[in-house]
């Protein structure tokens, strides 16, 4: 008996100096997915994409608004910078994320979905200078926090830039008066033709604790140009301003837009809707250095628009004008060659950039400006004036509507801080799910879905909308092509990997976890993993 049990104690010895040691352990992570970090809006992109896929539409949507109230408005016309960042870009392209948007936007508009009411009133009064997206955005988020907020804005209706600088042909006017009209049924108070002058005054009137400006770039940069007909010359604003508000102006057969920007690419099209037979674009630099986003140049070209790069104006004629070639010297600059060429033109559009009207901002004593735009902090958006924030256009950033809905959102939790006396600490991000982490073995081929859109000779004859939304079909199949990057999905990989039966299923939507008295550490999990929701650390 007792030499049974030296034998038995030898193998358990014998047993223990073979078995493998565990040197690192399994851990189920959750990474930042690509698309949601590029967004400037902070949606979490990946999750209403899962809800979309699983069926739920209506919990998509609430969680897509969570972030941004304008769903319809951004599958429109946002530039999805989203996509550019999707890891699905180098297997078969990109998600079509502004699609799927679009399809919950649209479906709320036709199902009557509307913003739930806060729960209780904080009593604080809150003034917004401006309706255009940042300031929709921030009066939204403040009022779902319980505070009584108005918007006072100098236009006829509010929208801003979404209104009075996209054509309808981009962004039809009923969807944008179904999006705002949900701030106005939560509480959102909209003032029109209201011109704030004295911003002190108003909010002392109004007995406003705190301030969002949120004024938009509604002034064109003016350039000196000689001419001898100034009326044929008209600022690329006030000209799309003219047209969205139901305007026709007299243009001619022959337009000359001098500009490369989006509102250049914007004044050119809708000149071609005007009747204009010939639409030209005038660009003193070179296609690559042209800032209009491509997608924006590139349907310019589908609809008859001629792009002159190279040249600048140099005089404006009754029946022509005059421009310079330009060339690019080493350093990439363009410089004037003193060559020049003639080209007709009836008239002629400035889109050289835009300007915000600060001028009753200057008057307010400690408010300080950076190249002509409000200085604030980065992280708060407040300026030097203590309670007043501000942004979107009115702050150095990039002037894009959805650039400006995230302004507002983080002005919007920034005021609430403050408001209350306390700080908001910049929340840690999680470790980006890059493309080379993925193991996309999981994955089969699956096309992205395109949007129907109207042939470029039908286009050009009215403003109706060019681009045509998804099926439910269509937009459920593309919303499973998101590769969850980063995040378990429950494919169940790991669990039929593990070959010492280590991982634990916990139920649907529960995921799973490690039992590590059983797990030797093998990263057969790991290494399975389609997503990256798997890391291997080291054993402490």
């Amino acid at each position: 008996m007792a030499r049974d049990i030296t034998q038995l104690i030898n193998l358990a010895d014998e047993r223990a100096r073979v078995a493998p040691v565990r040197s690192r352990m399994p851990v189920y992570v959750d990474l930042m997915p690509p698309c949601n970090k590029a967004c400037p809006a902070g949606e979490n992109i990946q999750e209403w994409l899962r809800l979309v896929k699983a069926g739920d539409e209506r919990a998509a949507w609430l969680e897509l608004v969570r972030n941004n109230p304008f769903p319809a408005i951004h599958g429109r016309v946002c530039y999805h910078p989203c996509e550019t960042s999707c890891n699905r870009e180098e297997l078969d392209g990109a998600v079509s994320i502004h699609s799927v948007e679009r399809y919950l936007g649209d479906l709320a508009i036709e199902k009557g979905w509307t913003f739930a009411k806060p729960r209780f009133s904080s009593g604080r009064r809150v003034l917004v200078v401006g309706a255009g997206p940042s300031g929709l955005s921030a009066a939204y988020q403040l009022a779902k926090m319980g505070h009584e907020v108005e918007i006072r804005d100098s236009s006829p209706q509010p929208g801003g830039m979404m209104r009075y600088g996209i054509p309808e042909y981009r962004l039809p006017r009923h969807v944008l008066d179904a999006e705002i009209s949900r701030l106005t049924d939560l509480g959102v108070r909209i003032v029109t033709d209201y011109t704030v002058t004295d911003l002190m005054a108003d909010q002392a009137e109004g007995g406003f604790e705190a301030t969002f400006v949120a004024i938009g770039a509604h002034l064109s940069r003016r350039v000196d140009i000689p001419n001898r007909d100034a009326s044929k010359i008209l600022d690329a604003v006030s000209f799309l301003r003219d047209v969205a508000s139901g305007e026709r102006p007299e243009i001619g057969h022959k337009v000359a837009v001098y500009g490369g920007g989006n509102t250049a690419m914007d004044a050119a099209r809708v000149a071609r809707r005007l009747g204009a037979e010939e639409s030209i674009i005038i660009y003193r630099r070179s296609l690559e250095q042209m800032p209009a986003h491509a997608e924006e140049r590139e349907s310019a070209e589908r609809e008859g628009v001629t792009m002159n790069w190279l040249r600048t104006i140099s005089s404006v004629d009754s029946d022509d004008l005059t421009v310079e070639i330009m060339e690019l010297d080493e350093a990439g600059k363009a410089r004037g060659t003193g060559r020049f060429e003639k080209l007709e033109a009836d008239t002629v559009i400035l889109a050289l950039g835009q300007e915000t009207d600060s001028n009753f901002l200057r008057r307010i004593p400690g408010m300080h400006f950076e190249h002509d735009v409000l200085k604030v902090d980065p992280r708060t958006l407040m300026t030097d004036v203590p309670g007043i924030f501000a942004g979107g256009d009115a702050v150095p950033s990039e002037r894009t509507v959805t650039v400006g809905v995230g302004h507002g959102k983080r002005a919007a939790h920034q005021i609430d801080a403050w408001l209350a006396g306390r700080d908001v600490p910049p929340r840690p991000k999680h470790d980006e799910a890059t493309f080379d982490k993925l193991h996309l073995w999981y994955f089969g081929d699956a096309r992205r879905h395109s949007q129907p859109e109207l042939e470029p000779s039908e286009r050009v004859t009215d403003f109706d909308e060019i681009m045509g939304g998804l099926t439910d079909d269509q937009a459920h199949v593309e919303a499973a092509r998101c590769l969850s990057c980063g995040n378990c999905f429950e494919c169940d990989g790991c669990l039929g990997a593990c070959p010492e039966d280590a991982v634990i299923k916990l139920g649907k939507g529960l995921r799973y976890r490690f039992d590590y008295d059983k797990c030797t550490g093998c990263g057969s999990c790991y290494e399975q993993c389609p997503v990256h929701a798997i890391d291997m650390i080291e054993e402490n």
